[in-house]
């Protein structure tokens, strides 16, 4: 199991916020196989069997849902929820990207990357850089791994290996980054694992780094009560001791739940952006991929997709 975040943690792609990359490529390859599927990402399932053994194997077993029907109905509905929910996330942010491409763009920064495969998966136009950030081991990690598959990006992608408590934006310059030109700014899967304060931090380097014109999109953080966190930590632990799966990670563990963090689309208005947001409930409504869950009732549980662009 997990232990408690610190200020000096480190991690590679098996282990800490690093195995949770691992956990959204399995569901991007759980929703590539599918008839209906909102994304395609060729390269999830490769990533993925390279990780080793862990919780994420069970986002691949076909069979899973039938499994956990006989354990817990409502579960099936949180599982089924998690998978849909990456799927609309992903699907969001390709569109994001392909809007921003669409508008000129050409420098990308996908804050704390790690196993997102864009750079080799989107139609990029010619010119594009693609810059990755992330702990270095999980940065290598992926490299390796499509390398030895003969994949390669389809844009120009630039390696960032850096923490982003340490000084990013002088290891972004380093490699070539031009804050005088536009850039698309993406923050996926990355707010829940920072203190309310560490994000007011990151989007302020953000907007110092970014030219008139430059986008950002970010998925927020929703908050739960303490009711709510220890029903969902009940809810695992028991599906999991039914069905054997080794509970490696403990996400209440290595996520900040802080009530007053900013709420991103108002902090964004306030410095110099024109922001907008779209709660995740109502994408995944749009998208026809809505699943009724327990707490469905609990506004604050779901987390917004919000788009910026630069005034």
């Amino acid at each position: 199991m997990s232990t408690v975040r610190t200020d000096d943690d480190t991690w590679d792609i098996a282990t800490s916020v690093g195995s949770t990359a691992v956990l959204v490529a399995a569901a991007r390859a759980s929703e590539t196989d599918r008839p209906d599927a909102l994304i395609r990402d060729p390269y999830a399932r490769i990533l993925v069997e390279g990780a080793g053994t862990g919780m994420w194997e069970h986002f691949l077993d076909s069979s899973i849902a039938e499994k956990l029907t006989e354990v817990d109905p409502e579960a099936v509905a949180m599982f089924t929820h998690m998978l849909n929910y990456q799927a609309v996330r992903t699907h969001f942010f390709d569109a994001f990207f392909t809007e921003a491409a669409a508008a000129g763009i050409r420098q990308v920064v996908i804050l704390a990357s790690g196993l997102d495969s864009r750079a080799y998966r989107l139609d990029w136009p010619a010119g594009t850089h693609v810059y990755e950030i992330d702990q270095p081991l999980v940065l290598d990690y992926k490299a390796k791994k499509l390398a030895e598959h003969d994949v390669q990006p389809i844009a120009e992608r630039h390696e960032v290996p850096v923490d982003l408590r340490q000084d990013w934006p002088a290891a972004l310059t380093g490699q070539g980054f031009d804050p005088s030109q536009p850039t698309a700014w993406l923050a996926e899967g990355l707010l829940m694992y920072l203190p309310a304060e560490a994000q007011d931090r990151l989007f302020e380097l953000v907007t110092e780094l970014s030219a008139p014109g430059s986008r950002v999109s970010a998925e927020t953080v929703g908050h739960h009560s303490e009711e709510r966190r220890a029903q969902a930590r009940e809810r695992f632990e028991k599906f999991a001791d039914q069905l054997g799966i080794e509970q490696t990670i403990d996400m209440q563990t290595l996520t900040y739940n802080d009530p007053d963090r900013a709420e991103v689309t108002d902090w964004l208005n306030a410095h110099g952006w024109l922001a907008s947001g779209e709660r995740s409930t109502d994408a995944m409504r749009r998208l026809d991929r809505w699943v009724e869950v327990p707490m469905a009732d609990d506004a604050d549980a779901f987390s917004t997709f919000v788009v910026a662009q630069k005034a």
